[in-house]
């Protein structure tokens, strides 16, 4: 028989083991509970991941932009008159006085002319109905602060029914600045207090309708302003040196690029924004409503940004936003090889989605000129000094050889180089190539002969020394500014040249001497005595011959060296 206190030890003993029995049991079913959960949530994060993948049912909301140029100013004036005056453009071009007369009649900050405050008004008849029935509220317009811009919208502005919000920009001029040629300084241009006198809406004089009196007390809000001085008595251009180069105009684009990024950014994360939405769906009520209507009343209407800027700048803009965050410079101070023109009063519309992404959905359309007298079309055509944008000869026809490994090319270069490959290395089109053998063909040869012996270490070796081959891939190749007009790849470890590609439209004999002698120039630095090329006709042959290459010492008759 067991003592009592031997028992008592047994039943507490007992207790305690029935109580970690169900304590474990506990744990086991909240174990098993959380791994169902969890298989559960990731089964649902899978299938969110599966529709994030999927670019079909993704909502997109964007916001609209319309980039518009000014009415034709004052100095739009002066250079129209000189140029006929002058013969611009002609063989007796008068340069000394076109310089002349544009430096005595330009103004640092015009006015619109006559011909411009017509523009003005038909841009009114137009844009004000059209922002009245489809963007909400506040309707958004940034400006330049030049006098022209603000000139140019404000007949819009006292017209509109609906609330606006105005940003006057410091960064959004024109190129060259507020500049006094006569004089040769620089001046200050509007300060804020000018700029808020001068933006004042008072009621239309000629109208007591209520729409007049709505209108004027919709926008008498004073505008806000990014990039001035903390001072307001400081103008906008009152940091400014003299006029502005077109360095400082590339490096101010960037800026306000940068600025409008986030801008528009910051809007789009709103949260439960009525005006945010996929315009790409149509509900079913809206099954009626055209696209490029733009006049009707919209049943859901669209945050929109109205941008009133001028040519040159716009053009600047507009490069960025096409190329996204690759656009870049080729040589400094001189303007790049293409630009964007526009009317004045021309709109460019874009949509917007965040993060960099833009759409243009038209380019510099007109339509509130549509039917008009043809005079009032202005300031779009290459008499209108379009074409000095373009960068001079001696700028694009500066050469310079430049070497890299293949995998390390630029992405913008390597394209040239691969197109100039696709369209000159076929035989078809370049006077001159040189082939490489094909590797696809190769690889599949070493590949049958690898399955018949079945030797996987060969195979192994084989794709190592592939590998080791693209290593010493390199890529010499001539170019104008950032445009290639030839390329031949060199093999660094064996000293074989292939693939030569030259544009038609150059000095064939030039490129082909630059980019033999750099190969050279490289392997006589490596170490090496020799490059070669394998060729294919007699006309290579006869090319080879002339830039150098002897017949190789091999015996190989289709193997040249220098």
């Amino acid at each position: 028989p067991l003592s009592l206190s031997l028992l008592l030890t047994k039943v507490v003993s007992l207790k305690h083991l029935i109580f970690i029995i169900h304590t474990l049991i506990e744990l086991i079913d909240s174990k098993s509970r959380s791994i169902k959960m969890g298989g559960e949530q990731n089964q649902k994060d899978g299938k969110k991941d599966e529709k994030k993948s999927s670019n079909e049912g993704e909502v997109r909301p964007s916001i609209r932009l319309c980039m518009i140029r000014h009415a034709e100013s004052k100095n739009n004036e002066v250079y129209r008159d000189a140029r006929k005056m002058y013969k611009g453009g002609s063989p007796d071009f008068d340069m000394e006085g076109w310089h002349s007369y544009v430096d005595q009649n330009r103004s640092s900050d015009p006015g619109i002319s006559s011909n411009g405050k017509i523009q003005a008004e038909k841009l009114k008849e137009y844009l004000a109905p059209h922002l009245d029935n489809q963007a909400s509220t506040p309707i958004q317009i940034i400006t330049s602060p030049m006098k022209r811009t603000m000139e140019t919208i404000l007949p819009t502005l006292r017209e509109l029914k609906s609330d606006t919000e105005v940003t006057v920009n410091a960064l959004y001029f024109e190129s060259e600045g507020c500049y006094d040629s006569k004089l040769k300084k620089a001046v200050p241009g509007m300060n804020q207090h000018d700029i808020n006198n001068f933006l004042s809406l008072p009621a239309q004089e000629s109208s007591s309708s209520s729409s007049s009196s709505s209108s004027s007390s919709s926008a008498s809000s004073p505008p806000s302003f990014v990039g001035f001085d903390q001072d307001p008595n400081m103008g906008w251009y009152a940091h400014g040196k003299g006029a502005e180069n077109r360095a400082q105009s590339e490096v101010r684009a960037s800026a306000f690029y940068t600025w409008l990024l986030d801008y528009l950014d910051l809007q789009l994360q709103e949260k439960s924004s009525i005006d945010l939405y996929d315009a790409g769906v149509a509900l079913t009520e809206e099954a009626d409503e055209l696209e490029h209507d733009k006049l009707s009343p919209r049943q859901r209407k669209r945050r929109t940004v109205v941008l009133v800027g001028h040519g040159d700048f716009m053009s600047l803009v507009l490069k960025r936003i096409v190329a996204g965050f690759s656009y870049s410079i080729e040589h400094h101070d001189v303007p790049h090889r293409s630009a964007f023109v526009h009317y004045n009063t021309g709109i460019t519309e874009l949509e917007y989605f965040g993060k960099g992404r833009f759409l243009q959905m038209r380019h510099n359309g007109t339509p509130h000129l549509i039917n008009q007298d043809t005079h009032l079309l202005t300031g779009g055509g290459l008499k209108d000094g379009w074409s000095y944008l373009m960068p001079r000869d001696k700028f694009m026809l500066y050469e310079e050889v430049s070497c890299h490994f293949a995998d390390e090319v630029e992405s913008h270069i390597k394209e040239q180089t691969e197109a100039l490959k696709n369209l000159y290395v076929n035989g078809k089109n370049g006077s001159f190539l040189l082939r490489r053998s094909d590797s696809n063909s190769s690889s599949s040869t070493d590949a049958d002969v690898d399955a018949d012996v079945n030797d996987e270490s060969r195979n192994s070796s084989h794709q190592t020394e592939n590998e080791r081959e693209e290593k010493c891939e390199m890529v010499f190749m001539v170019k104008r500014g950032l445009k290639v007009v030839g390329c031949v790849s060199y093999n660094d470890n064996n000293g074989m040249l292939s693939d030569l590609a030259i544009r038609p439209s150059v000095d064939k004999r030039n490129i082909q001497k630059c980019l033999f002698e750099a190969a050279a120039n490289h392997a006589k630095k490596s170490g090496k005595k020799e490059i070669y090329a394998a060729i294919q006709s007699d006309e290579n042959k006869e090319i080879l011959l002339g830039q150098g290459f002897v017949t190789s010492t091999t015996g190989n008759k289709d193997v040249f060296y220098v």
